[in-house]
């Protein structure tokens, strides 16, 4: 599985953005995707993650309310849609995949794509 992560960028507080990760390779084998971010000096942290199978969501507390993930089945692609986002959300966001379980642990997952930056300026 291989997955390209795109959409970042640079926004003011309080505005919206969205990144998106495509899959490719054995996408029918995907069960989980997820978004991590991972800010200067901190560890990488959960963000959001979906069941390919069921299309259930999870969020960190953090970001609850705040950002909608989702899938494009046909394009095998997950979308992160971040709303009034907040100068704490900037990190590098990077999305992951694994085969066969849905956890917030980033060592779980097998698959990532190269991180995206979102920059949220006060």
């Amino acid at each position: 599985v291989q997955l390209q992560a795109s959409g970042g960028g640079l926004v003011q507080a309080g505005g919206s953005l969205r990144v998106s990760c495509a899959a490719s390779g054995r996408t029918s084998s995907i069960y989980a995707t997820a978004w991590f971010r991972q800010a200067p000096g901190k560890e990488r942290e959960f963000v959001a993650a979906i069941n390919w199978r069921v299309g259930s969501t999870y969020y960190a507390q953090s970001v609850r309310g705040r950002f909608t993930i989702s899938r494009h089945n046909a394009k095998n692609t997950v979308y992160l849609e971040m709303n009034n986002l907040k100068p704490e959300d900037t990190a590098v966001y990077y999305c992951a995949a694994d085969l066969q379980i849905l956890t917030q642990d980033a060592p779980d997952y097998d698959y990532w794509g190269q991180g995206t930056q979102v920059t949220v300026s006060s």
